[in-house]
């Protein structure tokens, strides 16, 4: 969950956790499970592990053995995600796990050797093209299924609108493709982008949405989402600044009184690679 110069909060991760599982995509699940192997440990390479959420996640809805490989830049993030082991298996089956604390947009050659498929959860907004690029060629490279999931497309509706949400979504999906000193991110256009990168190699790569629904009943959730969405839209627009209180107010008021919803929009991809050529 960590890339260069981005550190994601255990906080924020927890969280998150429950609101990400509700979200993905069951379907690409069951289609990833019919293209692997019957018999024998799978492998799985997990980058951006963060705490381990997508582990704790997927694992339990694919039978037999399991071997996770857990990648992040934050070794304070890997060991939790070592202690918090998912598992066991669909079928009862063991779940092992190890972790390399590693840079996933710089992977050496050859480190993903040996997967029976990778997944990654909310990261591919958080790279750069040339970071993105570096990542695909990576995945490609190992020639295995992909699950991408949970990348934001930059679409956020609230309920009840207000006037503001439109020029507040606007900034904050501007600060989402802000000049950084890795370069520009991608934000938003990380999905498409990565479909279209995988697509050119001749893979086949299924696209699914992946909402988040939040309500009264993840009210903590909202709350912290909220407040980093409109942090990041004054950040890149200060003139909002100015209308910012009266607006937070409004939206904290109504989340108190069980009246705001949100659904904040994201992307799951399975990537599917080309079959070899015989002979």
């Amino acid at each position: 969950m960590t890339t260069q110069g981005t550190r994601v909060s255990r906080r924020w991760l927890a969280l998150r956790e429950p609101a990400d599982s509700a979200a993905r995509a069951p379907d690409l699940v069951a289609h990833l499970g019919r293209t692997l192997a019957p018999a024998g440990r799978r492998v799985i390479h997990d980058l951006g592990c963060g705490t381990g959420a997508m582990g704790r996640w997927l694992a339990p809805l694919l039978p037999g053995p399991q071997h996770w490989v857990l990648h992040d830049r934050d070794g304070d993030l890997l060991e939790l995600a070592a202690a918090g082991l998912p598992g066991p298996a669909a079928d009862g089956a063991p779940i092992t796990v190890e972790t390399r604390e590693s840079d996933i947009a710089a992977l050496a050659p050859g480190e993903l050797a040996g997967a029976s498929f990778l997944t990654a959860s909310a990261l591919l907004d958080m790279l750069t093209a040339d970071e993105l690029a570096a990542l695909v060629s990576a995945c490609a490279g190992a020639g295995c299924p992909i699950l991408l999931t949970l990348s934001v497309v930059g679409r956020v509706a609230l309920d009840p609108a207000d006037p503001l949400d439109t020029r507040v979504a606007t900034a904050f999906n501007a600060h989402q493709r802000r000049m950084t000193e890795r370069g520009r991110l991608l934000g938003p256009e990380a999905a498409a982008r990565a479909a279209q990168e995988f697509g050119a190699r001749g893979a086949e790569v299924l696209i699914r949405p992946s909402p988040w629904r939040l309500g009264a009943r993840e009210a903590g959730l909202l709350r912290q989402w909220f407040a980093g969405w409109l942090h990041a839209a004054c950040e890149q627009e200060p003139v909002l600044a100015a209308e910012a209180e009266a607006y937070a107010s409004r939206r904290m008021g109504a989340l108190t009184a069980g009246r705001l919803a949100a659904t904040v929009e994201h992307a799951d991809l399975l990537v599917l690679p080309r079959p070899a050529q015989a002979g």
